[in-house]
């Protein structure tokens, strides 16, 4: 299992980075698989807390049903544009993909299912600072951090 722990540890500034776009809005887009295999986008809000990342599910939603049933996941920032003529100060987004693993509920508030996740990758899109190339940053547990630049 690969915690955020692990991905901080592997690439601390690039975990840095990534964390702070999770962390600058509350609502994040969580994909799902339906029980036919066709995706599913919902709204989800997510913690970074004690070398994990960890997000839950109300009783009887459907992200959860998903979940419990196939744990693959992604997980993406809120979306901002970028500022015309501003475009090196865009923050860029972030996403996380990996298998939600069931963790019993959440105790505080209502009644949720609680899943950590189990990381396979973690990708970073920015442009650089003279904002002519786009920037793609991509962790993964076997292969360490890549970055590639495209026009």
């Amino acid at each position: 299992m690969t915690s955020w722990r692990d991905v901080h540890a592997g690439a601390p500034e690039f975990a840095r980075r990534v964390q702070s776009l999770f962390d600058a809005h509350k609502h994040k887009t969580i994909a799902t698989l339906r029980a036919d295999g066709s995706p599913r986008i919902s709204g989800i809000e997510c913690t970074f807390a004690d070398g994990e990342l960890t997000f839950g599910s109300m009783p009887n939603a459907r992200k959860g049903s998903d979940l419990r049933r196939d744990p693959r996941f992604a997980l993406h920032t809120a979306t901002v544009d970028p500022v015309d003529g501003a475009e090196a100060e865009w923050p860029g987004e972030a996403k996380i993909a990996g298998r939600a693993v069931h963790s019993g509920s959440i105790s505080d508030g209502p009644d949720s299912d609680l899943f950590r996740a189990d990381i396979t990758e973690v990708v970073l899109t920015h442009l650089n600072d003279a904002a002519t190339l786009l920037v793609i940053e991509w962790w993964t547990p076997a292969h360490g951090l890549n970055v590639v630049e495209r026009e």
